[in-house]
């Protein structure tokens, strides 16, 4: 008898969860951003979330909560409840590149976060202000050979994406380039223009605007590819300069042990959200290219460039400020 009453609890029990998969999600969900308002993350957040409203039929709230690389959002999430209702939306570096600069890392990102999709990837150029005699990176690499010291990049601080991309370029190029960190990208792209500093590595998004102004050159591509947006770039491989691959993507994770039919919900509404026509294109004009994927394709990407990115920063010994 207590037999059939354990089979018939366990029943009961799959039939309990198989229905709340089937009602998620019931109340408003909550997509936490972890930079400021304004800026591309959250413009992008912003824009698949009001997407993803309409999809599933649940307003999902943007919280933004800055701070430390990425790391304050980072571990509220880690420590949300595994229902689906807290969502992480995050550049490469918060979860590929903070947890090897900062010790004190309160989260793992393998460990802490279900992966659900990557969002957009974000090609990084390598770009020269107006004035600058180069007009490709294997002739900016020639001058900094000769003249050791003398080319300055600027970067969005040590650490920083952008400053691992210089790294990169120094290691296969072997060209001594003097690194100008700044807090952040804005302050970085002025004195660029301004001609304090001859180069940059940014994100086609920050770019795009004084690319078409002609404030601004690109004159290659840290990517595998070229940029769908600027077919006419070629990158820094095809220029013979070497292998420079540091992508800019963001993607969306959940916590730990969040249930399978839950990411798949959340997967499915991602994907057709980018899908959509009209989303589809206000990204592209802001720069920025869609990249719907599986969450089995955003964890082998987190694990391959947390490996890349910790390489190259033990290898340059690159402390946090």
């Amino acid at each position: 008898m207590n037999w059939h009453r354990s089979v018939i609890a366990l029943g009961l029990l799959i039939l309990a969860l198989a229905c709340h998969a089937q009602e998620f999600p019931s109340h408003p969900l909550r997509m936490v951003i972890a930079f400021p308002p304004g800026g591309p993350a959250d413009i992008v957040g912003r824009h698949v979330a009001e997407r993803m409203s309409s999809l599933l039929r649940q307003p999902i709230i943007v919280d933004n909560r800055p701070g430390a690389n990425g790391a304050v959002g980072a571990e509220f999430v880690a420590k949300s409840a595994p229902d689906g209702y807290t969502l992480f939306l995050t550049t490469v570096g918060a979860v590929a590149v903070t947890p090897h600069l900062r010790k004190d890392t309160p989260y793992d990102p393998v460990r802490d976060f279900t992966p659900v999709s990557l969002v957009v990837n974000n090609t990084l150029l390598f770009v020269v202000n107006a004035g600058v005699a180069a007009k490709s990176a294997a002739e900016l690499v020639a001058i900094a050979r000769s003249a050791p010291g003398k080319v300055t990049i600027a970067s969005t601080g040590v650490g920083s994406l952008p400053h691992l991309a210089i790294e990169l370029l120094r290691g296969v190029t072997g060209a001594d380039f003097t690194h100008v960190p700044y807090k952040g990208a804005a302050p970085a792209i002025n004195d660029l223009i301004g001609g304090q500093v001859n180069a940059f590595f940014g994100d086609v998004p920050a770019l795009i605007g004084h690319l078409r102004s002609g404030k601004l050159r690109a004159i290659g591509a840290a990517s595998q590819s070229r940029s769908s947006l600027l077919q006419d770039v070629p990158t820094l491989a095809e220029q013979g300069v070497g292998r420079i691959e540091a992508p800019n993507w963001y993607g969306l994770f959940a916590p730990a042990r969040t249930p399978p039919e839950v990411v798949a919900k959340l997967n499915d509404a991602v994907r057709r959200a980018l899908e959509s026509p009209e989303l589809r294109q206000r990204l592209l004009q802001l720069g920025t290219e869609p990249s719907p994927s599986t969450p089995a394709e955003l964890g082998a990407l987190l694990r391959d460039d947390l490996a890349k990115w910790g390489k190259v920063i033990r290898e340059n010994n690159i402390k946090d400020e």
